[in-house]
């Protein structure tokens, strides 16, 4: 069993936001593949579980906000007994130009909030894989203000691609393993 976190900020007023690159790939996957998400107040966040690849997979969107998304991630893990190394989280990421991926096995939080939160959960285990959903470079705007701004029009038609590339990847990723999916797709 594995976890597929996408992290972003729920309603309607951040749903084209920078910062919900993650929940943008969850939704592109619920669409491609056909399943939907439902609120569970126990996770404190929307789930959906199916089996892709040969393997049963959770999907989470957290609704605790960005920076308390670890508190989502850890509900999830202990009521599954699924293990950080079982875990995928996808996210934005400021150092990244729009319309670029990339996987990143274990490592820092890198700045990302929602990652050092996970982290912080973890009891600063570092151990899960992480798909980076590039949204910078920031321009004249402090990074707090830059990712809660919607993406421009340009912006979303390279996000539109890489969206469809996450697909494969995240697809990769589950069949092949964190390797194959670093060497395909960074």
């Amino acid at each position: 069993m594995k976890l597929i976190a996408g992290l972003g900020n729920h309603g309607d007023k951040y749903k084209f936001t920078r910062h919900n690159a993650g929940f943008m790939v969850l939704d592109y996957l619920s669409y491609h593949w056909n399943f939907d998400f439902s609120f569970e107040s126990k996770f404190k966040g929307e789930i959906a579980k199916i089996n892709k690849e040969g393997e049963t997979l959770i999907l989470l969107k957290p609704h605790t906000y960005m920076n308390l998304s670890g508190e989502s991630v850890i509900a999830v893990m202990n009521f599954y007994k699924i293990q950080p190394e079982d875990i995928l989280v996808i996210h934005d990421d400021l150092d990244l130009p729009v319309g670029k991926m990339r996987f990143r096995a274990k490592g820092s939080d890198g700045g990302q909030k929602g990652i050092r939160s996970i982290i912080q959960v973890l009891g600063g285990n570092k151990d899960f894989d992480r798909l980076k959903i590039g949204i910078g470079p920031q321009m004249n705007l402090s990074a707090e203000a830059y990712v809660l701004q919607n993406f421009s029009e340009e912006q979303l038609k390279e996000l539109k691609i890489v969206l469809q590339n996450s697909k494969e990847a995240v697809e990769v990723y589950l069949k092949d393993g964190i390797n194959a999916a670093q060497t395909k797709f960074n």
